[in-house]
């Protein structure tokens, strides 16, 4: 893509999500995060109905008479996305391919942050880290990582999901709220166990991005498939019944797997299909946290 047609593209994405983050997600924002970071204010004396737990030992033992530690709210929060960009997002049946779902996805969350002063980063992941990019904050910054999701081509094309959820884990050392944005096509086995350590220290949410076409095989004779991860061809009799039936539950398998692990975890999560108006379904996510 050229410069010129990358930062029309830019500036597209930057119109339309600023407008929705102003418009429709102003009043919504901050109930898309579960508490926000407490802080260490300072050490008093104990008072009736304190909270034991927040007893300072040390001060305590010094003055020997009971001392508390007080916290306040952080007035900073720090978001992650993880952006899924392997072979599968570059698929569409409709007017949108996956990859401008998540893109557009990830710039109203990146918009949002910063309207808010916070801070926002990002993980571009493969089968592997294909680039991380420290929170930071303002416009430029958010405008950098517009760039890169536009015109960033990664070096592999698989999956690992949890690869990135346990980069999430070691990479960011301060409590975040962290996004996966993902087809998760492919998570892995150990996806669950990686999420589980990831959100007892961050607060993750999954947001899934399918096409109604992977949800079924249409009979329409034997087709010629192409996995955009690994660059096989396939030949499939989708005339057949039984295949037809062999994939549908599949997908339903999958689907099922990926909600148990959510659910086991603790993760609030939304599918959103590229057909749909994802607003509503973001709306609908943060409503549910919020709640």
């Amino acid at each position: 893509m050229e410069t010129s047609d990358i930062l029309k593209r830019v500036r597209q994405i930057e119109i339309k999500s600023r407008g929705l983050t102003r418009n429709i997600f102003a009043g919504e924002y901050h109930s898309a995060f579960k508490g926000r970071g407490m802080a260490f204010a300072e050490v008093r004396e104990y008072q009736f109905g304190d909270d034991i737990r927040n007893i300072d030992w040390n001060v305590t033992a010094r003055y020997n008479h009971p001392y508390v530690k007080v916290f306040e709210e952080e007035r900073e929060l720090t978001v992650m996305l993880l952006i899924d960009m392997s072979g599968s997002r570059e698929f569409g049946s409709f007017e949108k391919y996956k990859k401008n779902i998540i893109t557009e996805i990830a710039a109203i969350l990146a918009f949002s942050a910063i309207q808010n002063n916070d801070k926002i980063g990002v993980i571009f992941f493969s089968e592997t880290i294909e680039k991380f990019i420290p929170p930071k904050k303002g416009r430029s910054h958010i405008l950098r990582i517009i760039r890169e999701m536009i015109d960033f081509q990664p070096e592999n094309r698989g999956t690992n999901v949890t690869e990135a959820i346990r980069y999430l884990t070691n990479a960011i050392k301060k409590k975040c709220t962290a996004f996966v944005i993902s087809d998760f096509i492919d998570p892995g086995s150990e996806l669950e166990r990686a999420l589980s350590v990831a959100n007892n220290k961050h607060d993750v949410v999954a947001i899934r991005i399918y096409d109604e076409r992977e949800t079924e095989l249409p009979p329409i004779g034997m087709v010629k498939v192409k996995d955009a991860e690994t660059g096989r061809y396939l030949w499939v009799d989708s005339s057949s019944s039984q295949v037809r039936k062999i994939y549908r539950n599949w997908w339903q398998q999958h689907t099922e797997r990926l909600q148990g692990i959510f659910m086991r975890c603790g993760i609030d999560s939304v599918s959103v299909d590229t057909r749909e108006d994802y607003v509503k379904s973001l709306m609908n996510l943060f409503k549910k946290r919020g709640g």
